[in-house]
């Protein structure tokens, strides 16, 4: 994805407005007012003195002005222009709140980051609309500096799919998980949003780890692996790779059993353990076949993280 310069992210702070604009519909605005689950969320983001904040989706200023309580420096990222000058008047005083009007998706982390005056070492906090969660998870969980943690409010749904173990695996979760440990929360009533959604709502923590939760060679041979399985996730899995990754006929089953793995299984019900050992046999046998063919093998894309 193109990445637009810093310099261009700076906006003009002329104007204001007394109260908040009301929330939009396209953008999938709902404010999160509920007192007692903003407390809630910042206590499971466990900021320390020191730490850095990139508030995704600042919308009103609510949970920004419960995360500037801490101390922290609190980089507050809005897409809607009428909504950053309500924050720019609520802020103005507030020395360690720094409003940045941005679709966040294009820009870089740090040059969020240091639009806002603040560092590289950064936690995520985020009451962003439902339908861009996947992206907003790849954009950061992909990035050259990643966050130290997430703290997430998202459909419920997503929730408990992102924290989901071997049986109910998705591809999110499993790419997700690559990258990060997570652990669903708590639950929101639809009440404590403005207008309240129609979907139900919980905050999700996603602690990223300093190198990948399980070591591979090619991360890009990992992921379309994963992704050739999710293709066709009621098939079982021989079937399912034959169809999504190059093979030589008949090799799925075989190449499964040599990784441990019953050809019979389906992706969802394998853990990330056994994905990075059927990578690692993958990666062994291509290179047989690939001089068998005269070196040639197609791949099926890059490194992501998916819905």
């Amino acid at each position: 994805m193109p990445r637009k310069s810093a310099a261009s992210l700076r906006e003009s702070s002329a104007g204001g407005t007394r109260r908040p604009p009301a929330a939009r519909k396209a953008l999938g605005q709902h404010f999160l007012t509920d007192v007692t689950a903003l407390d809630r969320i910042v206590a499971a983001a466990e900021l320390e003195s020191g730490d850095d904040v990139l508030e995704v989706g600042s919308g009103t200023g609510e949970l920004t002005a419960a995360l500037a309580k801490t101390g922290c420096q609190i980089v507050a990222v809005e897409l809607d222009e009428s909504l950053c000058r309500h924050l720019r008047q609520r802020f103005a005083q507030v020395t360690n709140v720094h409003v940045v009007n941005a679709n966040v998706l294009d820009y870089t982390p740090p040059d969020l980051l240091r639009e806002g005056g603040a560092g590289h070492g950064y936690v995520v906090v985020a009451n962003i609309p439902y339908y861009i969660t996947a992206p907003i998870l790849r954009h950061f969980l992909e990035a050259a500096v990643r966050p130290r943690r997430l703290i997430l409010t998202v459909q419920r749904e997503v929730a408990e799919a992102l924290s989901a173990g071997p049986g109910a695996l998705s591809l999110l979760a499993a790419s997700v998980q690559y990258y990060a440990r997570v652990a669903p929360l708590f639950r929101l009533n639809r009440d404590a949003f403005r207008p309240p959604p129609k979907v139900d709502s919980a905050v999700v923590r996603i602690d990223v780890e300093p190198t990948p939760r399980v070591t591979v060679s090619d991360q890009r041979a990992f992921f379309d692996l994963i992704r050739a399985g999710f293709r066709a996730p009621r098939k079982q899995l021989h079937n399912a790779l034959s169809q999504g990754v190059w093979l030589p006929p008949s090799e799925a089953p075989p190449l499964l059993a040599a990784a441990g793995i019953d050809p019979s299984r389906r992706a969802q019900t394998l853990s990330l353990d056994e994905w990075a050992g059927l990578t690692r046999v993958y990666l062994e046998r291509r290179q047989a076949w690939s001089q068998h063919n005269g070196g040639a093998h197609k791949s099926a894309g890059a490194t992501r993280v998916h819905d």
